[in-house]
């Protein structure tokens, strides 16, 4: 994925951080209760919380819904593996 051209869209809608609704995904990398790493039409993205879990998600649309407490979430550089934080814990 890193040799790739970064192209596309990539959004992101956090609500109440309890909700987040993310587009332009292309692989998910790992997932569990508390971190879901991605790959995104702009990079890699970590996202780190707890009771996490996937409530929708589209591959033909690159769509997908997470449900649980959101703490942060972390784009990494792929690459220069220099990591960039977008919202480093978030305030309550």
């Amino acid at each position: 994925m890193s040799d790739k051209a970064i192209q596309g869209r990539h959004n992101m809608i956090l609500e109440n951080r309890n909700k987040l609704f993310l587009t332009g995904i292309n692989e998910i990398l790992q997932f569990d209760e508390t971190q879901l790493r991605m790959f995104t039409e702009l990079g890699e993205l970590r996202i780190k919380g707890s009771g996490l879990h996937i409530s929708d998600m589209s591959v033909e649309s690159g769509e997908l819904n997470v449900e649980g407490r959101i703490n942060s979430m972390t784009y990494e550089n792929n690459r220069t593996k220099k990591r960039t934080a977008v919202f480093d814990k978030l305030k309550r």
